[in-house]
């Protein structure tokens, strides 16, 4: 049975992203799966500040890849597909590279890329009922 986050206001945030961390310990990669606007960037921005990351934390829309610290100096990359139209721009930027690497990645539209995630990925479906986020892990 997967586990579910309910988010009712932002400043819920910080222990909700904790809550994942804990419910993952081992994973570390996350794919991200929700309407647009559903909340994904926020939550990926607020699972960072978690892990420490001090950098300004945004989405790669355009970049397709950002790469943060953590406190521990750990690389943490946040990825955005949405805007990619085929597989081989996933190829060209060298996914396997980031995939395989042992830092934490945290996918946006990863449905864009599905047949490239690592069979180890953690699944998380955000859905939004007014200001409401539920997250599904699994």
């Amino acid at each position: 049975m997967p586990n579910t986050i309910t988010i009712i206001n932002l400043s819920e945030l910080p222990s909700a992203a904790k809550q994942l961390l804990e419910l993952c310990p081992d994973k570390k990669i996350f794919a991200f799966y929700g309407e647009m606007g559903s909340g994904k960037t926020t939550f990926i921005k607020a699972v960072c500040e978690i892990l420490g990351v001090a950098d300004t934390i945004s989405s790669p829309t355009f970049s397709i890849v950002n790469e943060y610290r953590s406190a521990k100096g750990e690389k943490i990359f946040h990825f955005d597909f949405y805007r990619i139209k085929s597989l081989n721009e996933a190829y060209d930027m060298g996914y396997e590279d980031y995939f395989y690497s042992d830092a934490f990645c945290f996918i946006e539209w990863p449905e864009k890329i599905a047949e490239l995630l690592p069979e180890e990925h953690v699944k998380i479906t955000i859905t939004q009922e007014a200001e409401q986020r539920t997250l599904v892990i699994g």
